[in-house]
């Protein structure tokens, strides 16, 4: 098979780029900057948000399945960002293109922020869908005209709703990336007291899951999650211990929003029983990850520092 994948230098597409590569794929993969030089990926240096940018991708690539993963993601702004209204137009254009290309299978990445949020595991069968940000409803609205799309082209198209995630290669401004930025610093780490209830998944185990849902048949909507929320205090002090610094750790000192909700986590029996998939990564060792390559980018930071000091 011929996989076009975009957002391949992404945090989770550089992890889905590995193992389709792992799997001895051929991958088109697209980026606004062509990554490192390896077998089997050829690199397109493109912003699909350009005009023709993804009816000229998918033309040379011609490929046979499509992994959709790029849109704005920059924490913390892609709420409310007006990118997120310019991504749906991208998005319909490049699985039109890819499909009158002659392409048969695709996953798009969605959103667990397309649901109503409520105090009960998402069912993509019957929870409401009522997005509650810009982000969210322009998702959802993707997916509502994606599906569409693919029926008239008679693509297969399956949609990943995306839960929390964490892991090597994670931008700081999220959860796991700002407790462990503050901490590695040598610095406190403030946090609301975190006794909501997240459904967080390492990064590794998200990319394999979208790489079976789209080697598997199953179509609609699957979320894709660990199907085990924690509170967030423990995720944080998980963090702490491992560093050292519990000490350092700040639990109250953050207000929660007034609408922030007490749970938001996934039922996953679709992801288990009708794509096969279940989680690899264990919360300890996958914190640990999160971890070392912190670490790594600190030392690497350190030394281009030092070098430019000279």
């Amino acid at each position: 098979m011929t996989v076009l994948l975009t957002g391949a230098s992404g945090f989770i597409g550089a992890h889905v780029l590995d193992l389709l590569c792992e799997q001895h794929e051929t991958v088109h993969a697209v980026a606004r900057r062509a990554g490192v030089r390896r077998d089997g990926v050829i690199w397109h240096e493109a912003d699909l948000l350009a005009h023709g940018a993804g009816e000229q991708v998918t033309r040379e690539a011609r490929a046979s399945e499509l992994m959709h993963l790029a849109w704005y993601a920059v924490p913390g702004r892609f709420w409310t960002a007006p990118e997120n209204e310019r991504w749906i137009d991208a998005s319909l254009r490049l699985l039109r293109s890819f499909g009158e290309a002659g392409g048969e299978r695709a996953v798009i990445a969605g959103t667990c922020a397309e649901y109503a949020w409520r105090s009960e595991p998402l069912r993509e069968s019957d929870s409401p869908l009522l997005p509650a940000t810009l982000y969210g409803a322009c998702k959802h609205a993707t997916h509502v005209a994606a599906a569409a799309t693919a029926a008239q082209l008679g693509v297969s198209l399956a949609w990943g709703r995306l839960f929390f995630i964490y892991g090597p290669g994670e931008r700081e401004g999220r959860l796991v990336s700002s407790v462990l930025a503050a901490l590695l610093s040598g610095g406190e780490a403030p946090s609301t007291d975190g006794h909501q209830m997240r459904d967080f998944m390492h990064v590794r185990d998200v990319a394999a899951a979208l790489v079976a849902l789209l080697r598997s048949e199953v179509e609609g909507a699957v979320n894709i999650a660990s199907g085990e929320p924690q509170p967030v205090r423990e995720i944080v002090a998980e963090i702490a211990r491992q560093l050292g610094a519990l000490e350092r750790v700040r639990f109250g000192a953050l207000q929660r929003r007034a609408d922030e909700p007490e749970l938001i986590a996934a039922d996953v029996r679709r992801l288990r029983e009708e794509v096969g998939f279940r989680e690899q990564v264990q919360r300890r060792s996958g914190i640990g990850d999160a971890i070392e390559w912190w670490r790594g980018r600190r030392a690497g930071e350190d030394l281009r520092g030092a070098a430019d000091a000279r």
